[in-house]
């Protein structure tokens, strides 16, 4: 068991506050430290240190705007998370991303960070070749499950010609509907995160149903 303060810090989030959120956080700072700054994530063109700064930036930044409007203030974004990535040393950056939400975001760390530091923790950990899938998350992967069709709804909004059922390795079934072919997304909740949040060469996921939905899915717009 780990009894440094940080591993401490995971497992009385886990079992008093159960704020999963938090947890995906900590690991995820865990492991910047361990691989350092210049590590390659699934974030194409961003290193460890860049997605630290991203993190940063999203949670203190007016220009995380970005994150939510295309074109112009996303780019804006993108140029503003190199430059912090370049002024700040990676330390810096963690120990700000550690320190979690500034205290008006706090009360609402699980609904808008489950999902995000989930995703950026296995962009991280699936960065390098030779990464070893998580088999101690069962409970994490429950609160992913429950909150799944309020966020794939979102992600999967720009797809078309695709009415789409997300399926648990339990057999449990959400449908998102689409109105147009069907489609079965099927995997675990984590693995169909990441599927929908654009990381659909490194997730382990099964597509079954018509071909034309199917091709849909693997080549058609995701993500928030």
């Amino acid at each position: 068991m780990d009894f440094t303060a940080h591993g401490f810090l995971t497992v009385w989030c886990l079992l008093m506050n159960k704020n999963y959120a938090q947890i995906e956080r900590q690991e995820l700072c865990d492991l910047f430290e361990s691989v350092g700054p210049d590590h390659p994530t699934l974030c194409e063109g961003w290193s460890a240190a860049d997605l630290a700064a991203h993190l940063v930036l999203r949670e203190n930044s007016l220009k995380a705007i970005g994150l939510v409007a295309p074109g112009y203030l996303a780019k804006k974004l993108a140029k503003a998370t190199k430059k912090l990535a370049q002024k700040k040393s990676f330390e810096e950056l963690v120990e700000k991303v550690r320190s979690g939400p500034p205290f008006y975001l706090k009360r609402f760390d699980e609904a808008m960070n489950l999902f995000e530091f989930f995703v950026h923790h296995e962009d991280v950990r699936r960065g390098a070749s030779g990464f070893i899938s998580r088999t101690d998350i069962d409970d994490l992967e429950n609160v992913l499950w429950a909150k799944q069709e309020r966020f794939s709804k979102l992600l999967v909004r720009g797809l078309k010609g695709v009415d789409l059922t997300i399926s648990n390795t339990a057999g449990e079934t959400i449908y998102l509907g689409g109105g147009g072919k069907p489609v079965v997304l099927k995997g675990a909740p984590g693995e169909i995160a990441l599927f929908l949040f654009g990381r659909r060469d490194h997730s382990e996921v099964e597509l079954s149903g018509d071909p034309e939905a199917i091709n849909e899915m693997k080549t058609g717009k995701l993500g928030g």
